[in-house]
């Protein structure tokens, strides 16, 4: 079963809790048990899961990512958004979650992150899951 939820980011940097668009699709297939594959087909925007509790987590991950890969850096790449592909690569294009009880497994605190590095953008998430 495959679905797509799309994503519209609102600025250029930023990581968009999407967990409980996740969860609905995962509570719609009706699956007991099995398995969330999550994939971003975009190579300026990808996805993790972190801390959803506390909103200066996210501030501190778009802060450092931005120390560590700053947007002007005298990049090749004409279109100016090197710095979004290369933190793209440092955050990944897909995770794996895990289903049980028609629920994704997370920790405490955790949430799932879409992470725009060159928006506002409209974006797909793909999420394939898997019974088993």
């Amino acid at each position: 079963m495959l679905q797509n939820i799309n994503i519209s980011s609102r600025k250029r940097i930023e990581f968009l809790d999407i967990t409980s668009q996740v969860s609905q699709v995962v509570a719609k297939s009706g699956i007991k048990q099995g398995l969330a594959c999550l994939f971003v087909p975009h190579t300026t925007a990808g996805i993790t899961i972190n801390e959803a509790a506390d909103p200066s987590v996210v501030k501190d991950m778009i802060t450092k990512t931005n120390h560590m890969v700053p947007k002007d850096e005298g990049y090749s790449h004409m279109e100016g958004n090197s710095d979004a592909h290369i933190k793209t690569t440092l955050v990944g294009p897909q995770l794996n979650v895990i289903i049980e009880n028609s629920e994704l497994v997370l920790g405490t605190w955790q949430g799932i992150y879409f992470a725009e590095f060159d928006g506002p953008r409209n974006r797909k998430l793909y999420v394939k899951l898997m019974q088993g």
